[in-house]
């Protein structure tokens, strides 16, 4: 069997652009991204230069959280089009070569899901959940005491029915979870995949891949139980080695949304017969650093080396505060824990960090992900209370912000109406939000848009070869990369002053420029070659 080719091996050194389509573009002036109105973009993905698209779920769905509460994975939500114009979609953008990712939701489904309402009525469906008699005198108490998965939540896990039982719901009580013990679960699951497979994707992004085993007892929480009763069960191995094989028939490939503390069993789930790569939340959430950062990149690459799988490098996603706000505030990390109202943010500062983050990470080894209006430089924004959409913030009683700040639809004509989206945004833009438009970023050579361009034209010169750290002044990062004509170098500085540039015989690209004395400012990045 010969070596696999680099169209094989496309995922290991990707970027995949992620799109959040009700905030993307919308095409027929309702207010709400669409799936015309990311045909209509297609030539705006494929000049950036991304590998592929990642798009969240976009299936029929009530929305009640963002569509991550999915009643049908074969029909396309009326909002967003027809599975018709989703396959348009996947036929076109394969023209350009960007191919296609999709997300699959397994740990629950919509209350409106047909096997729930099934369930509801009595039916047998009420196998494929978690149904419970609740506990105390009356069964009034829920059957444990299991936390939600929505940070700061106080609410339980378990919703009462009017016949006295209790279903279990890991996050909202629309989401209930699935009981993966059955294997009706795993068989509807094994033919979602080849469903989108068939009609072209190219792979498949799980979310909460980590959850969706259960205890069968479903005992009391216990911190620091092992094994957890529905985080990282071992269960979950041989669920994903048979989707595997799935994947494996159409050369797709896996992305996991996987938080887990422990490095060897996050390893565990990027085993050559598993998922193909994971997503990085340490790197998302490690501060803007000197000595967090290389210590977060070198135990990232550790802890994939000996499955031999790919990193992933990833700033922001859709539930994450927007880099330019997070890297512009005195806590540049990211917790859902810490998020609040009213945070002084240094919006120029975040900015110039940002647009060095960039650069860093896409030096890196791996595959990198784009979130949506990031190649902008938008910020995160502050929605009006009353305007608020995210169950996450209604949930924490109020004090959440929650995620919508960085779901805002984005601008694309700066002198047009809703600064070139649509119709009437369904979250409001914040004023001087056209300032931030792609059409007038692409004319613009100094502009985030361009940084992004530049960027993902020389990135393929990094090649797949490994990270050497090079000597540093303090606070500053430099490392090599071997590149396809000779050694590439990255240097990125976070001290408080200038720092001289390492030997090299030209300068590829730089976040800003350099000071007056050819040396590298503050919070500023360069590609060099060696």
């Amino acid at each position: 069997m010969g070596q696999p080719t680099h169209a094989q091996n496309w995922w290991r050194s990707a970027v995949i652009y992620q799109v959040y389509v009700r905030s993307f573009a919308d095409g027929d002036g309702d207010g709400t991204g669409d799936l015309a109105g990311v045909r209509a973009k297609l030539p705006y993905l494929a000049e950036l230069g991304v590998d592929a698209l990642w798009f969240n779920p976009w299936y029929l769905s009530p929305m009640k959280d963002g569509g991550y509460d999915v009643a049908d994975y074969r029909v396309i939500d009326p909002a967003f089009g027809t599975l018709a114009e989703a396959e348009k979609l996947i036929a076109e953008a394969k023209e350009l070569g960007i191919r296609t990712l999709v997300d699959i939701v397994p740990n629950h489904v919509s209350d409106q899901h047909p096997w729930f309402r099934a369930a509801l009525a009595g039916g047998p469906e009420r196998e494929l959940f978690h149904f419970r008699p609740g506990r105390g005198e009356h069964g009034e108490l829920p059957p444990n005491d299991w936390p939600s998965q929505f940070a700061g939540s106080p609410e339980p896990v378990w919703t009462r029915l009017l016949d006295g039982t209790w279903y279990l719901h890991l996050f909202t009580p629309e989401q209930p979870d699935l009981n993966w013990a059955h294997p009706a679960v795993r068989q509807e699951h094994e033919e979602i995949l080849r469903f989108w497979f068939e009609r072209g994707v190219a792979g498949v992004r799980i979310d909460s891949a980590a959850l969706l085993a259960k205890d069968p007892d479903l005992p009391d929480f216990v911190e620091g139980r092992d094994p957890h009763p529905y985080v990282d069960r071992d269960e979950l191995h041989d669920i994903y080695r048979s989707w595997r094989t799935v994947a494996d028939a159409y050369d797709g490939i896996f992305v996991g949304e996987v938080w887990l503390p422990d490095t060897e069993r996050f390893a565990r789930y990027l085993r050559p017969d598993e998922l193909h790569t994971a997503f990085n939340f340490s790197f998302l959430s490690c501060p803007w650093d000197a000595g967090r950062l290389p210590t977060s990149i070198d135990e990232t690459l550790a802890e994939h080396a000996p499955v031999g799988a790919p990193a992933t490098w990833v700033l922001c996603n859709h539930d994450v505060t927007r880099t330019v706000t997070r890297y512009g505030r005195a806590d540049t990390g990211f917790d859902f824990a810490t998020k609040a109202f009213g945070t002084p943010t240094d919006l120029a500062l975040g900015t110039r960090r940002a647009r060095a983050g960039a650069l860093l990470s896409l030096a890196l080894p791996g595959a990198v992900y784009l979130y949506q209006g990031e190649e902008l430089g938008l910020p995160e924004a502050e929605i009006p209370r009353d305007r608020i959409q995210d169950p996450m913030h209604f949930r924490s009683g109020g004090t959440d912000p929650g995620r919508d700040g960085c779901r805002v639809p984005l601008p694309w004509t700066a002198d047009a109406p809703y600064a070139g989206f649509g119709g009437e945004p369904w979250l409001p833009q914040p004023s001087g939000w056209s300032a931030y438009a792609a059409d007038l970023q692409a004319a613009d050579p100094g502009s985030m848009l361009s940084l992004y361009r530049a960027a993902l034209t020389i990135r393929p010169e990094f090649g797949d070869g490994p990270l050497t750290w090079l000597p540093a002044p303090e606070g500053v990062l430099a490392f090599a990369r071997p590149g396809q004509e000779g050694r590439l170098l990255c240097v990125v500085n976070l001290a408080d002053a200038p720092a001289d540039l390492p030997a090299h015989s030209r300068l590829l690209l730089g976040s800003g420029p350099l000071d007056p004395q050819g040396r590298l400012p503050m919070d500023t990045a360069v590609w060099l070659r060696g």
